[in-house]
């Protein structure tokens, strides 16, 4: 027992332990397993939080959103790791996520594609699954609003375009901006992505709201119709 009791962070020197460290020498002195130690709070009996921390972290290419995309299987697969640990990093990726979100909101102003992608890639950049989305413009080309219209696919019979534009009457919208993401990486926009373009945009000409772009988002990267002048 005596040989795996120094496995303990409670036997570590205090400046080592991870919480202690955080309140001494604040969030930044802390690296990437160190965090990730203090969600789990402890090891396995022959491992310390921090070192199975780090393996998990390796796993994913010490990346932090690769780590993002691990499910909670996925990580319960390593040993030291219950559900309740598993859900406790989940929880914390998906903090980070939404953490993101909410900061390219407050620049919520539309100057270009890039600020499009900015804006976008925190909320579908890393899916497993298509997603598509809307932004809702005002006439200062600032987000009134951001709504996902249709998850798992894009067709022109999955995107309901009386909704968007009902969405977008109400809000007053004089612009929309689409997005949808590609899983698989490519950038290349498919046939069904240029005719529901074409649709929404002739819809949107109809009711004097203009589509200002469609982006097609990876993890990394963006692919803009209207940069491309295929709007």
């Amino acid at each position: 027992m005596e040989e795996n009791a120094s496995f303990s962070i409670k036997n570590w020197n205090e400046d080592d332990r991870p919480r202690e460290k955080l309140l001494l020498k604040g969030r930044t002195a802390l690296s990437d397993a160190e965090l990730i130690a203090i969600l789990i709070g402890s090891g396995s009996r022959n491992e310390s939080a921090v070192s199975l921390s780090q393996r998990i972290l390796a796993s994913a290419d010490n990346n932090l959103s690769e780590l993002g995309r691990l499910s909670i299987p996925e990580l319960m697969e390593f040993k030291g790791i219950g559900e309740a640990k598993a859900i406790s990093i989940a929880a914390a990726m998906e903090l980070g996520r939404r953490r993101r979100t909410g900061e390219a909101l407050e620049r919520k102003k539309i100057t270009s594609s890039n600020s499009v992608f900015e804006f976008v890639q925190p909320i579908i950049g890393e899916l497993p699954h298509e997603e598509f989305w809307i932004l809702y413009l005002n006439n200062s080309n600032k987000i009134i609003k951001s709504a996902q219209l249709s998850k798992g696919g894009i067709t022109g019979t999955v995107v309901d375009v009386r909704l968007a534009f009902k969405e977008a009457l109400q809000l007053g919208a004089v612009g929309i901006i689409l997005a949808h993401n590609h899983p698989s990486g490519t950038l290349k926009p498919s046939q069904a992505d240029i005719q529901l373009t074409k649709k929404l945009k002739t819809a949107g000409d109809s009711l004097d709201i203009k589509v200002l772009d469609h982006l097609i988002i990876t993890e990394k990267a963006y692919f803009s119709f209207a940069d491309e002048n295929m709007l």
